[in-house]
């Protein structure tokens, strides 16, 4: 029976476009008072999860709550995301989550557009809007529905002017659609003061042992 510690190792061999070796670990404090978050990353089929019980999420949803929360005992107010199915979502459901403990902590939902998912199936738009309805606030940053990647480009100034950092759960070393979010922000650095933490997969790894650890021991909190 495989661990979950080797589940997750499979977000690094789940598919061609993710094999690699061997990765650097960045501590995750951020030393700023952040108090509005910025929180994206991989999508949910650049992770290879299918369905929301696969082990993989676990791991994931258990780094998300771990590293917010440090967040929140240094002041986070706000955590800022997008719908995007994968890290995304996942954030939505475990900020939900640790409001229960953490009644001021404010959770906003933007969407780059209008309409945004009407493409997907019925089961994931019925999810969204269900996700959507546990934010404290939600709006689309375009007023009409896809039409230019202007709409997307103007959606990352938004994120950008309206947070005061951000965490990414991306590892630079297996590219996917974050990587546009992620050339943004480091240009943005460039010019203001901007902190940017990246989850990466060796830190998944970490996160898998010490859940993996904590389970054994009857200590999971989460």
């Amino acid at each position: 029976m495989q661990t979950l510690l080797q589940l997750v190792l499979q977000l690094a061999t789940i598919n061609l476009e993710f094999l690699g070796l061997a990765f650097i670990a960045r501590p995750f404090l951020i030393e700023e008072n952040i108090m509005r978050l910025w929180v994206t990353g991989y999508r949910s089929y650049e992770l290879g999860t299918f369905g929301d019980k696969d082990p993989k999420i676990k791991v994931i949803k258990y780094a998300l709550h771990q590293t917010l929360k440090e967040q929140v005992d240094n002041g986070l107010e706000w955590v800022i995301t997008g719908a995007q199915l994968g890290i995304e979502q996942w954030t939505i459901e475990v900020v939900a989550d640790m409001k229960k403990d953490y009644p001021q902590l404010k959770l906003a939902v933007m969407l780059p557009f209008k309409q945004f998912g009407s493409q997907w199936s019925e089961d994931n738009q019925a999810k969204l809007q269900k996700l959507i309805a546990q934010s404290d606030f939600s709006e689309s940053v375009s007023t009409k529905p896809f039409q230019s990647p202007i709409q997307l480009k103007n959606y990352q100034k938004f994120m950008l002017a309206h947070t005061d950092g951000a965490l990414f759960f991306y590892d630079t070393e297996f590219e996917g659609k974050t990587i546009f979010d992620f050339q943004v922000v480091t240009k943005y650095q460039t010019q203001t003061p901007y902190p940017l933490v990246q989850v990466d997969m060796y830190q998944l790894q970490e996160y898998a042992s010490e859940l993996e650890e904590k389970m054994n021991e009857n200590r999971y909190d989460y």
